[in-house]
């Protein structure tokens, strides 16, 4: 419960009206959620007035991501918990300007520090950064006008100003740098990333070995044949009008997609050219 001689806020963790793992901190809400195929996710909500024992599913609209268990829910709670103390105590200051960025007119901005504001628009956001800031931003990764868009771009600004972020940020903050700009990572902090540390460069390399591959594009499970995924594939994956496309039977056991695609072995995976069960095949779409 809240702590009232200490005027410190404490984590309250119950279960809702219909059995659910649920906590509060202040005035955020999480709950322990099922998903349909029996897997669970954080949701958040905001200012529940109710007692814990009262709250239910329908109160709660975010989604935080996937916990395997109860553990895990408590771990991502605490998580949350130590960022929002963090953000309070960097004295950040939310003010109303309009100002124009390249997502629209600011309807409102976070200030992190003299230079560094997080505007909000209608449809997007992002950090702009004065010029004298924007010098401190590492070449390999500085925008030109010192904007840097809300979705991943924001990253570059927290691992070149970490004094202003909180532990939380940063760690996300790392992780979005290595995934989409790795040169820069390794680069900035003198590491090489291996495999598995980033997304974009895990890409590349299964890119290059599987270049002269039968990679699927598309699948669908088979009408003609019970148990096998119908698939259409191409060397290395690619795309485009001049590209040539086989299709392929590949039993429904062994279709497994992995990050970045499903490569056909054709030792064990037949080449199919019957009736097909894609709209596309069907009525002469593709080839």
């Amino acid at each position: 419960m809240s702590a009232q001689n200490s005027g410190v806020l404490e984590v309250e963790f119950g279960r809702s009206a219909d059995n659910f793992l649920v906590a509060r901190f202040g005035d955020v809400a999480f709950a322990m959620l099922p998903t349909s195929d029996n897997r669970f996710f954080l949701a958040n909500g905001w200012k529940l007035g109710a007692p814990l024992c009262e709250w239910r599913r329908s109160d709660f609209y975010g989604h935080a991501g996937q916990v395997a268990d109860e553990d895990a829910f408590r771990a991502k709670v605490a998580e949350h918990v130590e960022h929002r103390r963090e953000r309070d105590a960097l004295g950040r200051v939310e003010t109303f300007c309009r100002v124009s960025t390249p997502w629209g007119v600011s309807q409102g901005a976070t200030i992190y520090a003299e230079g560094v504001a997080c505007h909000s628009t209608a449809g997007h956001g992002g950090f702009k950064l004065s010029a004298d800031r924007n010098r401190r931003v590492h070449p390999m990764l500085r925008a030109r006008g010192g904007w840097y868009e809300e979705d991943a771009a924001w990253a570059i600004v927290a691992i070149t100003f970490p004094e202003l972020f909180t532990s939380f940020e940063r760690r996300c903050a790392e992780r979005s740098v290595k995934d989409y700009w790795p040169e820069a990572f390794e680069t900035i902090f003198c590491v090489t990333l291996g495999p598995g540390e980033s997304y974009s460069k895990d890409r590349k390399a299964f890119q290059k070995a599987h270049a002269s591959d039968w990679v699927v594009t598309s699948a669908i499970m088979s009408d003609q044949e019970p148990g096998v995924v119908e698939c259409i594939a191409t060397r290395g994956g690619e795309h485009g009008p001049h590209i040539e496309v086989r299709r392929f039977f590949v039993p429904s056991s062994e279709y497994h997609v992995g990050r970045f695609g499903f490569v056909i072995d054709p030792a064990r995976h037949s080449v199919y050219d019957g009736p097909s069960s894609f709209i596309g095949w069907r009525r002469g779409e593709a080839s």
